[in-house]
């Protein structure tokens, strides 16, 4: 086989200094490409950074006859690392967003800034990285993009919220590059490297960074960014010599009558139908909402519920205001628990719903970016918090050619931000009652990825990898964490599904589902991730 080549490309690595992109950045030029080789010396923002680590492996590559170019930019300032290449060499072909630090800490524990300074670097950094690219590759109709996932992400980790989360988030924002990029010959996908590195360096024993060498994981990148690949909108992983496919996988599911009968104990005496992949779908994209929904309205009505009762238990929703957020509200209210409303705009009327049935709800009218305050309201008003619905959201739909940070930030703030500090505000009421119950509501589009939504994909990708960590963090407590990705008609799919569909998918066909995973009944509790088919 013919050895594979990059002449006269242009490759960008972050994060090349040392470990695997230093190996990457070294293979690329020694087959002919002209390399930016970035990296900050080991440091973020500048704090006693050294450039010495991109020159020494600049001063390699050219030493062997190679060529490239040392960037010292942070990743936040993409557009400065992919200027670079433009200055330099004319043109961008590969982009491998390497680029990465860990604060690891349990979430119990963990500081904003812990948060913020992951999220910048791994998210931030490949979107800004990805996004500058992006005109040029569009304009060559050729691209290759590699982002970094990680097994945490992916398993979830204990002590690795933050990362978590923001590995997976690079999952869903690389399925919707690949979707966006296909017409322009744009490839993304994202791999999970085993590697020594100053990252693993952390957590792994000397023996074990000794076997893990980088050049094990090189060879796969160099295959999916060479101009003959087609492969696309994948999540791989590799170490040492170790090379596999991830795929998603999707139970046959539970099929019941979508009507008024529709109720949580339905869905429990369905649960082991629900969890059994004896003939699992491996899906690329949702399921078929109106097909199932034609067949399901043909089966017979569901038994009355008996058993469920939340009485003496406090639900958080936020985004209670309407549509999901409504139903989840509404259903935890039938079954005896008080209920916080959390919405900016509609939240009271829920409440006088609530109050109408002879139920007790409180309005909570503050942005979930201020989870503390959030938390404090409800704990002010009922003393405790045992479940929370993390369900508020926006949209921000544009093709990723058209993304603007005022488009990215707001989207990834309020999902997957907004998720993170609710959940970190409760936790210590839950730690201390050992007990809680958290639904955190992802989408098909970060399962799958979607066209233009890169930044609505990556923060609902990124609300699983949370979960994931979350799941591992609080099962010793008695704090079981799980993730929905709902199908239902609301104002945000009435953006991207037919009218049609909108008024058949009612929100109070998902709320059952919640209600199984918030009880004390569920026979799954740490089950990650369930897609609600009703």
């Amino acid at each position: 086989m013919a050895e594979l080549r990059f002449d006269n490309q242009v490759v960008v690595i972050t994060g090349a200094g040392a470990g695997l992109g230093r190996e990457y950045a070294r293979l690329f030029a020694s087959r002919g490409a002209k390399v930016v080789v970035n990296d900050l010396g080991g440091s973020f923002r500048g704090e006693g950074s050294s450039s010495k680590t991109a020159d020494a492996v600049v001063k390699e590559i050219k030493d062997a006859g190679g060529i490239a170019v040392a960037n010292y930019d942070s990743v936040e300032y993409g557009e400065k690392i992919i200027d670079t290449a433009i200055k330099n060499f004319g043109r961008v072909d590969v982009l491998i967003n390497n680029a990465g630090i860990l604060r690891d800490i349990t979430v119990k524990n963990m500081k904003d800034a812990d948060w913020d300074l992951i999220m910048t670097v791994h998210l931030t950094g490949a979107y800004k990285t990805t996004r500058a690219a992006w005109p040029h590759f569009r304009r060559q109709r050729y691209g290759r993009v590699i982002n970094t996932s990680s097994s945490s992400g992916l398993f979830g980790n204990f002590g690795q919220g933050n990362y978590a989360a923001a590995k997976l988030a690079l999952i869903g924002l690389t399925e919707t590059l690949a979707k966006e990029g296909a017409k322009y010959n744009i490839h993304a996908n994202a791999l999970a490297p085993g590697a020594a590195s100053r990252l693993t360096e952390t957590v792994w024993p000397p023996d074990m960074m000794k076997l893990m060498t980088p050049t094990w994981v090189v060879p796969l990148v160099a295959v999916l960014v060479h101009s003959s690949n087609k492969e696309t909108g994948s999540i791989f992983e590799a170490a040492a010599g170790h090379f596999s496919k991830i795929r998603w996988e999707r139970s046959k599911g539970l099929l019941l009558r979508p009507d008024d009968s529709l109720n949580p104990d339905a869905v429990l005496k369905g649960w082991n139908t629900i969890i059994d992949f004896k003939d699992a779908e491996h899906p690329n994209r949702v399921a078929d909402s109106m097909g199932l929904l034609r067949k399901a309205l043909q089966l017979p009505k569901n038994a009355p519920s008996q058993s469920f009762d939340f009485k003496g238990r406090v639900a958080l929703v936020t985004g209670g205001g309407d549509g999901l957020g409504r139903a989840y509200c509404l259903q935890f209210a039938k079954l005896g628990a008080k209920v916080a409303v959390n919405d900016l705009a509609r939240a009271d009327n829920v409440v006088q719903e609530i109050k109408g049935m002879g139920g007790d709800a409180i309005a909570i009218k503050m942005s979930v970016e201020k989870g503390d305050e959030v938390v404090k309201a409800v704990i002010d008003a009922f003393g405790r918090i045992d479940i929370v619905i993390n369900n508020a959201g926006i949209l921000r739909d544009k093709a990723f050619q058209n993304m603007t940070d005022n488009l990215w930030f707001p989207v990834l703030n309020v999902h997957l931000r907004g998720t993170y500090k609710i959940t970190k505000a409760a936790l210590p009421h839950m730690l201390r009652q050992k007990y809680g119950r958290i639904v955190n509501i992802t989408s098909t589009s970060g399962i799958y990825g979607n066209f233009g939504q890169a930044n609505y994909a990556a923060a609902k990708c990124g609300i699983v990898g949370f979960t994931k960590t979350m799941a591992r963090e609080g099962a010793k407590y008695n704090i079981y964490v799980n993730a929905v990705a709902p199908s239902a008609g609301t104002n945000m799919t009435r953006t991207v599904r037919p009218e049609e569909e909108v008024q058949a998918m009612r929100p109070d066909f998902v709320a059952p589902l919640v209600a199984v995973l918030c009880s004390d009944k569920c026979p799954t509790p740490t089950a990650l991730c369930q897609d609600m088919r009703l």
